[in-house]
C-alpha cells in the first residue's frame, strides 16, 4: 500500500490495493488512515455493487437512505447519475443525511464511468474549521445545538414524511476525540429556540468559514476510484460542471451514531 497526502488540510490517495478482496485487515488498516487522513481516494478496479457492500461491512453495518431509493437487488447502494444540472441533487456542502438522529459515519462513493473532464467533488476538513475560530466564538458554539432538517430532498423525492432532528453545532468525534464544526447549508435551517432570522446572520458566517479554500481539497475522479470520508468531520460538495457527459457512481454508508457535543 502506498499512501501520499492530497492536501495540506485533509486527504490522501491510495494505490496498492486490491478491494475486490477487501480483507479484515485491509479494512481495519484503510479505516485508520481514513480516520487520520479523513478522506481517502483508492485508485483500483470496477467493483460490483455486492463487492462495495462488502468493503463498507467492513467498516460497519450499511444503512437504507431514508429518503432516496437504492439499487433494486441491493438495499443500502445508491446508483448516483448524470440527468443534468437541473436535477443534480448535491451541488451543495453538506455532510451525508445529518438531518437523522444518527447520522452515517463513513461514506463510500465509487466511481463506475466518470465523464472525460469535470464532475469532481470537493470536500472540507470541519476540524480545521473549529480550529481556527477563536476562543470567544469556540466558547459560544459550544453551547449551541442546530435543528437539521430533510425536508428539501423530501419534496424532491415526494416524499411527504419531512426528517427533522437537533444536533449539537460543535461535534466530538468519538474515536478521535476531536472537535467540529457540525452545520452545513444544505440541511442546517436554524439554532434550537431561535428563529430562522434570528440564526441566519450566524449560520451564514458558519457556512461561508468552514469551505474556505485552504480547508478543502478537491477530487478529480478515475474509474475504479473509490472514496471514503467520515462524515463526522468534513462536508462534501459535488461540482456539476460536466453537462450532459455520463457520470455514474455507486454510493455506500455506514451505521453511526447520535452526535455529542463537547459538554458530554
Amino acid at each position: 500500500m502506498k499512501i501520499e497526502p492530497l492536501g495540506g488540510s485533509l486527504g490522501a490517495h491510495v494505490t496498492g490495493v486490491d478491494l475486490r478482496a477487501c480483507s479484515v485487515d485491509l479494512c481495519q488498516q484503510l479505516r485508520a488512515e481514513v480516520l487520520a487522513y479523513k478522506v481517502l481516494q483508492i485508485s483500483g478496479s470496477v467493483l460490483s455493487p455486492d463487492q462495495l457492500l462488502k468493503v463498507a461491512e467492513g467498516f460497519g453495518r450499511p444503512l437504507v437512505h431514508p429518503v432516496v431509493p437504492h439499487l433494486e437487488g441491493h438495499p443500502g447502494v445508491i446508483e448516483i447519475r448524470n440527468f443534468g444540472k437541473a436535477h443534480t441533487l448535491n451541488e451543495h456542502w453538506h455532510s451525508d443525511v445529518s438531518f437523522e438522529p444518527e447520522p452515517p459515519d463513513f461514506t463510500f462513493l465509487h466511481a463506475h464511468r466518470v465523464p472525460q473532464y469535470g464532475g469532481d467533488t470537493l470536500f472540507a476538513n470541519q476540524v480545521q474549521a473549529f480550529e481556527e475560530l477563536s476562543v470567544g466564538m469556540k466558547a459560544a458554539l459550544g453551547r449551541l445545538r442546530a435543528v437539521h432538517s430533510g425536508a428539501g430532498l423530501a419534496r424532491i423525492m415526494g416524499k411527504s414524511e419531512v426528517p427533522e432532528v437537533v444536533h449539537p453545532v460543535v461535534r466530538q468525534h468519538p474515536e478521535t476525540g476531536e472537535k467540529a464544526l457540525y452545520v452545513c447549508r444544505a440541511f442546517s435551517q436554524r439554532f434550537e429556540d431561535m428563529t430562522g432570522p434570528e440564526s441566519a446572520p450566524l449560520l451564514e458566517y458558519l457556512f461561508a468559514w468552514a469551505v474556505r479554500p485552504h480547508v478543502t481539497i478537491r477530487v478529480n475522479w478515475r474509474p475504479g476510484d473509490l472514496v471514503i470520508w467520515d462524515n463526522r468531520s468534513v462536508q462534501h460538495y459535488a461540482v456539476h460542471d460536466h453537462g450532459d457527459m455520463e457520470r455514474v457512481l455507486l454510493r455506500v454508508t455506514t451505521a453511526g451514531s447520535r452526535p455529542i457535543g463537547e459538554s458530554h
